[in-house]
């Protein structure tokens, strides 16, 4: 009895000094990239002290603009802007560029015909891409998006082309013996299998479209950070636009960290991960 006691206290010691060491590696890479950006931080002032300049202002400074243009309200107002252009161009991109991408892997006569259009516009320059809409379309929000979409959805489709090329067709075999409808075998068959596809081409696709609004912004939309950026460039302000920039960097940073890569690793779950 006693030597069955004493074994069960050292498996919950053994247990408590296990989670003790996972919560400390669990939090080692987010103290790392902290200290990392404070070190950056210190590097940027301190250089901003030894030359001082219009063209670096220390980081106090830039932070005195930012809570300024917060206090303001004009800091939420173009923020607000930006991201839903951020977030109106990738559900565009994603949906037309997922549907596109499936039909060509399932398909390789329409694949083969596609093939070279895709190329084309995977190596259009962005900025051809907005100038023309803007030309076409007018100055207006609809052009603004499209223009952004339309430089997205060639990646998505390259991405979820590959995944609809290693679909396992024994599924799809099952799928016809039991009789599962058009809507069953999307959701239980297809989906499931695309799922690692549509995390990685989510997550380049944020990462490749918030900066390309910033450019559409700036040629030809009267709000959102891209248009404060020219703005203040214009009257070289540069404290005004590291504010507006390091602002929009850390809610992008936060939209990473706390919703793509949480739903990146819901969607790669089933893999085997090393001990």
């Amino acid at each position: 009895m006693m030597a069955k006691h004493g074994s069960e206290k050292r498996d919950r010691a053994g247990l408590r000094t296990w989670s003790a060491s996972h919560s400390v590696r669990s939090a080692l890479p987010a103290a790392t990239s902290l200290a990392s950006l404070l070190g950056l931080g210190l590097l940027w002032g301190m250089v901003a002290g030894m030359w001082p300049s219009r063209a670096l202002p220390p980081p106090l400074e830039v932070w005195r603009v930012l809570l300024k243009e917060a206090a303001s309200g004009d800091l939420v107002y173009h923020l607000a802007m930006t991201l839903w252009r951020v977030a109106a161009a990738y559900a565009v991109a994603m949906i037309v560029g997922s549907v596109i991408g499936v039909l060509l892997g399932r398909h390789r006569r329409a694949d083969s015909f596609f093939n070279p259009w895709l190329v084309l516009f995977l190596n259009l320059p962005a900025l051809v891409v907005i100038v023309l809409a803007y030309i076409w379309f007018g100055l207006t929000e609809a052009a603004a998006i499209g223009a952004v979409a339309i430089n997205k959805i060639p990646n998505v489709i390259v991405t979820m082309r590959e995944g609809a090329r290693a679909l396992d067709h024994r599924y799809a075999e099952m799928a016809t013996v039991y009789r599962l409808g058009q809507l069953d075998y999307v959701r239980h068959i297809l989906m499931p299998q695309l799922q690692p596809y549509f995390a990685v081409a989510s997550r380049s696709g944020i990462a490749l479209i918030w900066k390309i609004v910033l450019v559409v912004e700036l040629l030809g939309r009267s709000n959102g950070v891209g248009f404060q950026i020219y703005l203040y460039f214009q009257i070289f302000d540069v404290a005004a636009i590291l504010a507006y920039t390091l602002a929009f960097v850390a809610i992008m940073l936060l939209i990473e960290l706390f919703l793509v890569q949480p739903l990146e690793r819901h969607a790669t779950r089933w893999r085997r991960r090393s001990a």
